[in-house]
């Protein structure tokens, strides 16, 4: 079967109903349709605190059905490929939805079987994540149990929704310990591909303090390859700085995996993508770079910052008016810039929080006009109680 809307939005995430409530504020008449087959809508800043037991999961997640803005067409189907030439989708049930217009926004896959033996691991044997609804509660009963012994905090060699996400629950699962007087029995060590603790050099400065003050050990140059369950043993591919690389076992009695990332594999295969396979888009004007009546923002974007919520606020405002001017005028003509803006709220304890906000050159771009390099009450309280009102009633009803 054919279908034909003016703009066809792929993926009813943050970006694509936050990109779709500001397509229909600035014109309520325009035919809009969301291809996403998931009944339901998950808020998934708070997966780390529902791991650090600081939520009950269940608040998390709403009906999809009530945040597909008013007018706008909900296609329940998988995305499965693009003929961005012919200037349509086809789903997985094999219906062709032709646009005009397309925003390309279905966020960003969880590669769990790139690492060897971690998908018949995880959820066992003290292996968690926080990345999944599902995941996340088995996180705090291995914390809650948690009294002695090592436990190892990964993240992936590749870009993650939420660059600081891997750190915090470390920070939460130390506060834990020191809380209930086990801190000096647990071995906390972060595995970490990179050579850095944080992009941003004042934050950077300021997670070491953290780092110090909960004996955490931070290993760089050393990416999670595979699992060993039933040992109980990480494998890690460590590289020196004349990039040598060895493998090394480590032990674990906890180990908090973050999943190596990617964009969704129909996206890679679309033609739509730049070397990395992320959408190959304008970084200012998030329009793609060969095919000017397509646009994306969110997780699977080729812009080269940070993947969080926080970047979406400031891209969908972008998208939903350079859209908008090319659909009226036929060109762009205000060039609406997104500055790389992105925001990283790393919760470094129960009621602390450091709130790094940067732009693309890993400047800091402050909300607020106070020293954000600190760990402040006031942000966690931000966090965990002002952003989710924020999000459910503000963002994705299309006010930014």
């Amino acid at each position: 079967m054919e279908r034909r809307h003016s703009v066809v939005i792929v993926g009813g995430g943050t970006a694509g109903i936050t990109v779709a409530s500001q397509l229909k504020k600035k014109d309520r008449n325009l035919d809009v349709a969301i291809i996403e087959p998931s009944e339901d809508h998950f808020y998934q800043p708070i997966w780390t605190l529902i791991g650090g037991v600081v939520f009950d999961k269940k608040i998390s997640k709403r009906k999809m059905v009530d945040y597909i803005p008013k007018g706008v067409t909900w296609i329940k189907d998988y995305a499965a490929s693009f003929s961005p030439k012919e200037n349509f989708v086809t789903t997985k049930s094999g219906d062709d939805i032709h646009y005009d217009y397309m925003v390309v926004a279905p966020g960003i896959q969880l590669d769990w079987d790139k690492v060897k033996g971690l998908p018949e691991a995880l959820g066992k044997g003290g292996v968690c994540s926080n990345y999944g609804y599902e995941r996340a509660e088995y996180t705090w009963e291995v914390l809650r149990n948690l009294k002695k012994g090592r436990a190892l905090f990964t993240q992936p060699n590749t870009p993650v929704k939420c660059g600081g996400a891997p750190q915090k629950i470390m920070y939460l699962t130390a506060d834990h310990l020191r809380l209930n007087g086990h801190l000096d029995d647990v071995d906390i060590q972060f595995m970490s591909p990179g050579e850095t603790v944080f992009g941003v050099e004042k934050f950077r400065l300021a997670l070491l303090k953290v780092l110090d003050r909960y004996g955490i050990k931070f290993n760089y140059r050393k990416n999670l390859v595979e699992i060993k369950g039933a040992e109980n043993i990480a494998v890690f591919e460590v590289t020196d700085t004349y990039g040598n690389m060895e493998l090394q076992e480590e032990h674990y009695d906890m180990i908090h995996v973050v999943p190596p990332q990617s964009a969704p594999d129909f996206v890679k295969s679309s033609g739509l993508c730049d070397e990395e396979g992320w959408v190959d888009v304008d970084n200012g004007t998030l329009q793609h770079n060969h095919f000017p009546n397509i646009f994306s923002l969110g997780d699977v974007s080729g812009t080269t910052k940070a993947k969080t919520g926080a970047a979406i606020r400031k891209q969908a405002p972008v998208v939903s008016t350079n859209l908008m001017e090319l659909i009226r005028q036929g060109k762009i003509t205000s060039k609406k810039v997104y500055n790389g803006y992105s925001s990283c709220p790393l919760v470094t304890g129960y009621g602390k929080l450091i709130l790094a906000e940067f732009d693309y050159d890993n400047n800091p771009d402050p909300s607020f006009p106070f020293e954000m390099a600190k760990e402040r009450k006031s942000m966690y309280l931000l966090k965990t109680k002002i952003l989710p009102i924020l999000y459910w009633s503000g963002m994705l009803k299309g006010r930014a």
